[in-house]
């Protein structure tokens, strides 16, 4: 008689590890199609388990798992501007932004709907949540500025930068993903210090954040880069100074 393969243990999961299994296969889902496109049954498909459990877990049907699902997308996307305060700001920058980008590399489609908006389940939760985000990673960029008390030009400068980098995200998206991620790293780290360069003509708080950043800039980093390419530039409008 041919000896039989002893049978896999089956491991009962707990109800964090379960919740756990459901919101990644959600997001699974959500990362590559508009919300309104996922059903609970697709979600129970994905994650191998009937649909009434689904239900037992998120009694509020989809849209509980959905919000759910999008906190933990956005504490992700907030992780992405967690850095060390050490070295130049344009590195820590180009490392938020490389964590940043392949997050909206990986979640393409689901992105692009939750920052468009306009779903049928989006709703005053769901916008908060985002929100939440943007702000999150604004207070960041102002920790890595090294300002306890950023006055209003200076937070609206990174504010503003923020919503350029989710605006370019989503641009990019649209153009099938042209430039590359890293010439797009490149660039909006490009701009936020040429957006600092400007506030600071009119404030001097944002002025001292500059000539400390650029006093720690190397000669073949992104600003070295930069002033080397806009400097001619600048030279040869010589009749406006």
């Amino acid at each position: 008689m041919t000896p039989q393969a002893p049978a896999r243990a089956y491991r009962r999961l707990s109800v964090e590890e379960r919740r756990s299994q459901l919101l990644d296969a959600a997001l699974g889902l959500f990362a590559r199609r508009a919300p309104e496109e996922v059903s609970l049954d697709d979600v129970a498909e994905a994650a191998g388990v009937s649909r009434p459990l689904v239900y037992r877990y998120f009694p509020g049907g989809k849209q509980q798992l959905y919000e759910a699902a999008l906190r933990s997308a956005a504490e992700e996307l907030e992780r992405c501007f967690h850095e060390p305060a050490e070295g130049p700001l344009t590195q820590r920058l180009a490392r938020a932004l490389d964590r940043y980008l392949a997050f909206v590399d990986e979640h393409d489609t689901g992105f692009s709907a939750l920052l468009q908006g306009g779903s049928v389940v989006e709703t005053s939760r769901t916008t908060a949540i985002v929100d939440r985000v943007r702000r999150a990673a604004a207070e960041r960029v102002l920790s890595h500025l090294g300002v306890a008390e950023p006055g209003p030009r200076l937070r609206m400068t990174v504010r503003t930068w923020i919503s350029s980098v989710e605006a370019a995200s989503l641009i990019w998206l649209d153009e099938g993903k042209e430039p590359s991620a890293d010439e797009l790293r490149d660039w909006l780290v490009e701009q936020f210090m040429a957006c600092l360069v400007t506030t600071a003509g009119r404030d001097p708080q944002t002025a001292r954040v500059v000539r400390g950043a650029l006093a720690v800039e190397r000669a073949e980093g992104a600003v070295g880069g930069l002033v080397r390419r806009v400097v001619p530039l600048i030279e040869d409008a010589g009749h406006l100074w």
